[in-house]
């Protein structure tokens, strides 16, 4: 959970500088600038209710199973924006902390699914426990709305073949993930100039065995 007292606001403040300031600003995947002759950090106050503010990530109390089965990653959900349909957001801001695995009988990484969502996660540091082979810090993928998705063929032998020992926090690792309601289009830089074609020809869902057995019970 996000408790409301870690997100900090800035204490009022301004400075009255006569410099040269270039600004920047980027609309619709391109850079603009001006330049003017003093500093723009010269407000006093602002009016109405929004605020900057930040909140750091390891203040996030984590909830997970302390018997059986995968929860919803909904727990980790630190910020979500609603749309007018009950249930539904806009924009939920996910994040997969450090935490303790202790599922019994369980499938303990993210399991197989699909659903009506548009899913795009980031690798921040570490790695990813869906993800151990190439999903790198830095890295993003998007999961578009009803594209099936989970876990790497070596991450499911492991899982499926491991023993049901606790296992400790990495607190090297953390990702993230941004899921909408709404479609979401890759940008032709996000597509061709920064794609790791590497990870793509390596297939992480390649190799998959038939393992259905309908006399297993």
């Amino acid at each position: 959970l996000s408790n409301e007292r870690d997100f900090e606001t800035p204490v009022a403040w301004y400075e009255d500088r006569d410099v040269k300031w270039t600004c920047y600003q980027k609309y619709c995947d391109k850079m603009f600038t001006f330049n003017q002759n003093h500093s723009p950090y010269d407000v006093v106050a602002w009016h109405g209710n929004y605020a900057p503010y930040r909140y750091d990530l390891a203040k996030f109390c984590t909830i997970n199973t302390v018997s059986y089965d995968h929860l919803d990653p909904s727990i980790f959900c630190v910020l979500t924006s609603q749309t007018g349909e009950p249930g539904v957001a806009s924009c939920d801001f996910v994040i997969f902390p450090p935490r303790w695995m202790v599922g019994q009988n369980t499938f303990r990484p993210p399991y197989y699914h699909k659903n009506l969502m548009s899913e795009f996660m980031g690798n921040i540091r570490g790695v990813y426990e869906a993800k151990e082979e190439g999903f790198l810090p830095g890295g993003g993928s998007l999961h578009s709305c009803m594209a099936a998705h989970g876990p790497e063929v070596s991450v499911f032998d492991k899982a499926s073949n491991g023993n049901n020992n606790a296992v400790p926090p990495n607190n090297d690792c953390l990702a993230f993930m941004f899921e909408s309601t709404y479609m979401l289009k890759m940008t032709p830089s996000g597509m061709n100039e920064n794609r790791d074609q590497k990870y793509t020809d390596m297939g992480a869902w390649n190799g998959f065995k038939k393992n259905f057995n309908p006399d297993q019970k």
